[in-house]
């Protein structure tokens, strides 16, 4: 595989990487983008994500995850139903993100990266939790991740 197609399975990575800390961001950063038209929409997979219908229940879904984060009751994100959902939503946003010819790895690195990333984001919240309190832990983690996912997005144009 050429260093160009390496570079491509990159934006996967990264945004599995958002996707191990907030499971809807992914999905809803390329959704949006691809309605947009700031990502190439092609065969398969960016179609349907490109629905302005589905970018809108995406992004939805994703600020209902991010408040709900901030809740006490909210459970941890390395929970398996919590890992299932990083893992899906981060290998559809990775397939998009990849190259068509390369759709099933960038899928296979979006969902296994967001998976490992789970466990360093959990335990850091974990860590900070008894200092800075859940929701400023929470508002703080959604910044990096809403920066992350955009700056993905950005760096994956054309």
């Amino acid at each position: 595989m050429p260093a160009s197609q390496y570079a491509m399975l990159l934006a996967p990575f990264k945004m599995g990487l958002v996707g191990g800390q907030r499971a809807m961001t992914p999905l809803a950063a390329v959704s949006i983008a691809a309605a947009r038209g700031q990502l190439p929409v092609g065969k398969g997979v960016l179609r349907w994500l490109a629905n302005p219908i589905v970018a809108a229940g995406t992004l939805a879904l994703a600020i209902g995850e991010m408040a709900g984060d901030k809740q006490k009751t909210a459970p941890d994100r390395v929970v398996p139903i919590g890992l299932a959902a990083r893992f899906t939503t981060s290998a559809i946003a990775g397939a998009a993100l990849a190259s068509p010819k390369h759709r099933w790895l960038g899928a296979a690195i979006g969902g296994v990266t967001a998976v490992i990333a789970s466990y360093p984001g959990w335990r850091g919240r974990m860590a900070a939790l008894g200092r800075y309190g859940q929701t400023k832990t929470g508002f703080a983690e959604d910044a990096a991740v809403l920066a992350g996912a955009i700056g993905v997005v950005r760096g994956r144009r054309g």
